[in-house]
């Protein structure tokens, strides 16, 4: 290609704020305990209690407690995020790597998010809208005061970079 810069993206260099992990396993344990305690209730109320079948609801219990808590930390070690002067970018994923690459002259908004049980944990979310039909770039679980610089330092770079960002 001829006329055209090229720019190779490396893995992004940062990582959720260290109590991500222990909001992600509220939020998980939030989720699934009811679902686990909903089944050992159904398995007393409703049947005549087979071995077999408490068995198989105690695994499935248990098997929920253990996605909480593993879940969060496997996440944690995949999750990265930067952002350059030319772009904002996010890597996930264990077997499928995503990759959201959002240049600056694409940048229309950014926006800071924090949950009640976020705030608990003082931690909050960059979300960066581009002109793209393919969505947004979701920076998750930053130290709030971490969230407020970078979105104050994205609008600054956004606003510098020439263009209309559509």
């Amino acid at each position: 290609m001829t006329g055209v810069a090229r720019v190779g993206l490396r893995p992004p260099r940062h990582q959720a704020d260290p109590r991500a992990v222990a909001w992600w396993t509220v939020q998980w344990l939030i989720l699934l305990v009811p679902v686990a305690a909903a089944a050992v209730a159904a398995y007393w109320i409703f049947t005549s209690r087979p071995v077999w079948l408490g068995v198989c609801v105690g695994i499935f219990a248990a098997g929920c407690v253990l996605l909480a808590l593993v879940a969060p930390r496997a996440y944690y070690r995949v999750e990265r995020w930067e952002v350059t002067d030319q772009a904002v970018y996010t890597r996930k994923g264990w077997l499928t790597h995503t990759w959201r690459v959002a240049p600056m002259s694409r940048i229309q908004r950014v926006d800071t998010a924090r949950g009640p049980v976020q705030r608990l944990f003082g931690l909050a979310d960059i979300t960066v809208t581009t002109a793209s039909s393919a969505g947004t770039v979701k920076i998750a679980a930053l130290d709030h005061e971490v969230a407020a610089e970078l979105a104050e330092r994205l609008t600054a770079i956004t606003q510098a970079t020439p263009g209309d960002a559509t």
